[in-house]
Order: structure tokens, then sequence, then C-alpha cells
């Protein structure tokens, strides 16, 4: 396949998979298991592209929170939760990162995270339809949040934003938007930060054509604008069991049509 078609492909599946509960680098990593290989660079600039367009979306939010910071005890007991979490999932995806745990990006451990977060997300579901809605984000919310991060970090396949919703909802989050909004708003300086350790880390090498790069990253900013939106006004009225199903049906699917060792 063309090159640069290839990047297009792929800039439209990161933009396209990563705040969805469905996971970005599990997609990524499947459509380069055909597609071919494209080095860290690649992964961090259209990763890059997915941050700004979240940040476009969330932009009348932010500015209200940082307006309201120091004038609103409300507003600034949220961003204060914001910063925790994102304390504890940088301290801990450090300690993470140079200890080297995180399982193989092979095809079969990503097939089974994503078929066994389908299921978690059933559960999880179920748990929490009965439960009186509240949009209130507790400490313990934040804490635990952070945590799920860190270990969606480990397991290619879970979801960051997965992860980070269904914690946000068990643990006392039960109003969807809201435990979505706290879980996006935190992958801001989340994807920020994994974004900027990655680029200093490997010194921004990797071979890769400038052309093939803004290509994808503008694919991933466009359609990481559209899915988000999609998704905000999706979840006023419909559960999450969708992509829990269609989480099971990929990783089944890919379980059994991949060859031994794949």
């Amino acid at each position: 396949m063309d090159s640069l078609l290839s990047a297009l492909l792929l800039g439209l599946i990161e933009g396209l998979t990563e705040f969805l509960p469905i996971s970005s680098t599990g997609h990524l990593l499947i459509a380069q298991h055909w597609l071919g290989p494209r080095s860290d660079l690649f992964n961090i600039s259209i990763q890059a592209g997915a941050i700004v367009a979240v940040v476009l979306v969330y932009r009348q939010r932010l500015w209200g929170l940082a307006r309201g910071f120091l004038s609103d005890v409300e507003q600034r007991d949220y961003v204060l939760k914001l910063i925790v979490a994102f304390a504890i999932t940088a301290v801990l995806g450090l300690a993470v990162s140079k200890a080297g745990i995180r399982l193989p990006e092979t095809v079969t451990p990503i097939a089974w995270a994503l078929l066994i977060g389908g299921v978690l997300i059933l559960i999880a579901e179920r748990i929490t339809a009965g439960r009186v809605d509240s949009t209130r984000i507790t400490w313990t919310v934040a804490i635990l949040v952070g945590v799920a991060q860190v270990v969606a970090g480990v397991f290619p396949g879970t979801s960051r934003s997965a992860a980070a919703i269904f914690v946000a909802m068990l643990a006392g989050a039960s109003n969807r938007p809201a435990a979505t909004e706290f879980a996006f708003l935190l992958g801001i300086p989340t994807m920020f930060a994994a974004t900027g350790y990655a680029w200093l880390r490997d010194g921004g090498q990797g071979g890769e054509a400038w052309s093939e790069l803004a290509v994808a990253f503008v694919a991933a900013t466009v359609a990481g604008f559209a899915a988000v939106r999609w998704l905000l006004g999706y979840i006023k009225t419909h559960r999450f069991t969708g992509f829990a199903w269609y989480r099971i049906g990929l990783g089944a699917a890919l379980l059994l049509g991949l060859p031994a060792g794949a």
C-alpha cells in the first residue's frame, strides 16, 4: 500500500479510537500488523493530533476552569482533583516505565485485553445501572482514575479512556457524561506528558517523511474532533454496552483467526 495512504489510514484510526472505550493503541497495533510498523515518532505525532482534537472540543470548559480557579471554589476543587489524578498517573507511570513493566505489543495479548475489557464494561454497566445518578467527582474517584490510567498503559488493548471512565463510574461518579468529561480532561495533560516524554526519550528520531507525518496528524485531529463530539452526544441517551460487544467481537475474531505465536 502507498505509504501516504497508509499514514492517512493510521491517522484516522488513531483519531477515531483514541477517546472511544475500544483502545486506540490496540487498533493501531492491529492495523500496523498489516499496514507495516511505524516509528515511535509517527505514533507520537498522531497521538498529538488526538490531543489537539480534545482540547478544541473542551476549549470552553478549559477556559472556564482557568478563569474560575481563583474565584470559584467548585472550579478550583475540580482542577485540584485533575492535578492530583495526573500526578498519580505521572509518578506511577514513570515508575512502571523505568521498571520495564509492560506486556509485549503483539496481537494476541491485545485481543485478550479487548475481549476481557468488553466483559468488564458489561459488568460495570450492570453494577452502576441501579445507582442514583451522581455527577460528583470525589477525591476517591480522582485517585482511582489516576491509578486506572497507569494500569491501562501496562496492558495494550485495555483503553485508557475506558479504564478511566468505568473506574470513575464504579467509584461514585455514576453519571456517564460526568465520568467521561473527567476522564477526557485528565487525558489532555496525561497524553501531552506521555508524548513529550517519548519525544525526549527517543530524540524525535524515526526516519519518517514529514509529508506523511503531516497527513496523519491532520487526519487524527479531524477524526478525533468528530469522534469526541459524537460520543458526548451519544452517551447522553445510551449506555456503553455497544462498545463492550464490539470489543468482545473483535477480540474473539482476532483470537480465532490468529496463527500460533502471533
